[in-house]
């Protein structure tokens, strides 16, 4: 019984681990898109939530990461868009329904600095 909940635990372990590894990577490939938007010369908008603690926002989070996935400056970070869906779940509070969400037409280096500073406080309130 002892040896069946050891490796419980274990696999356990090596899933959050491989988590906090994939959240990681998503922060540095953001850092990377960060730098790409920087230089962008189209000045793309996003609607940005004002508050990106409000679990209202999820779906606007999510709505500006898919147009970003459409930018074709950002294509090579396909890896960062791949990880990201697996881990939407993970980043995703249990709410039953939506509610309002503020919302303004940023810079997408504003939308992005939202973005890590989400995927950051998801971590935390996970651990």
């Amino acid at each position: 019984m002892k040896a069946h909940l050891y490796l419980l635990l274990l696999a356990a372990g090596i899933s959050a681990a491989s988590q906090l590894s994939s959240v990681a990577e998503l922060l540095t490939l953001l850092q990377q898109m960060w730098e790409v938007m920087a230089r962008d010369s189209q000045n793309l908008r996003i609607e940005t939530p004002d508050n990106i603690n409000d679990v209202n926002c999820i779906s606007t989070i999510f709505a500006g990461t898919e147009q970003l996935k459409s930018n074709p400056d950002l294509k090579k970070f396909s890896a960062f868009f791949q990880k990201f869906e697996r881990l939407k779940p993970f980043l995703t509070p249990s709410i039953a329904k939506e509610g309002k969400c503020d919302t303004e037409r940023r810079r997408a280096m504003i939308f992005i600095g939202k973005l890590m500073t989400f995927i950051r406080k998801a971590l935390k309130a996970r651990r």
